[in-house]
């Protein structure tokens, strides 16, 4: 299985509201039970995506180190050693292309909320400064 699909057959892991990465992992870690190195690799790559969503954006140095390791080693087409991003996806029957196209996806959408979160307060922030300044000085 390299992709998940609805019973219409419609690709869905990464299309908004109709499967959670919670719902996704939790069905890689059924597959896994029955291979304890099947069961890491399923954890490998769950802390992956994990470090890589939870810390995007992070200000504090430990958070963006992790975010940042995360973001490389699924971008890394290295296959040189058993626990790489590409080896994992493949022994997972993930398709290593789709799984990142997903996830940087998934980060320039939160990137560009977090842009239109900004620029919202900057000008709310203009806005009350503006209220507060008296007219004509």
């Amino acid at each position: 299985m390299k992709y998940i699909f609805t019973p219409e057959r419609k690709l869905t892991l990464f299309q908004p509201d109709s499967l959670l990465p919670a719902q996704f992992f939790a069905a890689l870690k059924q597959k896994a039970q029955a291979n304890g190195e099947r069961r890491l690799m399923v954890a490998i790559l769950v802390d992956a995506v994990e470090c890589f969503q939870k810390h995007l954006g992070a200000t504090d140095g430990r958070g963006r180190q992790l975010s940042t390791e995360a973001e490389r080693w699924f971008l890394s087409d290295d296959s040189s050693w058993p626990f790489s991003f590409v080896n994992i996806c493949e022994a997972l029957d993930i398709h290593p292309p789709f799984l990142r196209r997903g996830l940087l996806r998934w980060k320039a959408q939160q990137v560009a909320q977090r842009q239109i979160a900004s620029s919202r307060a900057a000008t709310k922030t203009v806005r009350d400064a503006e209220r507060r300044t008296p007219h004509g000085h």
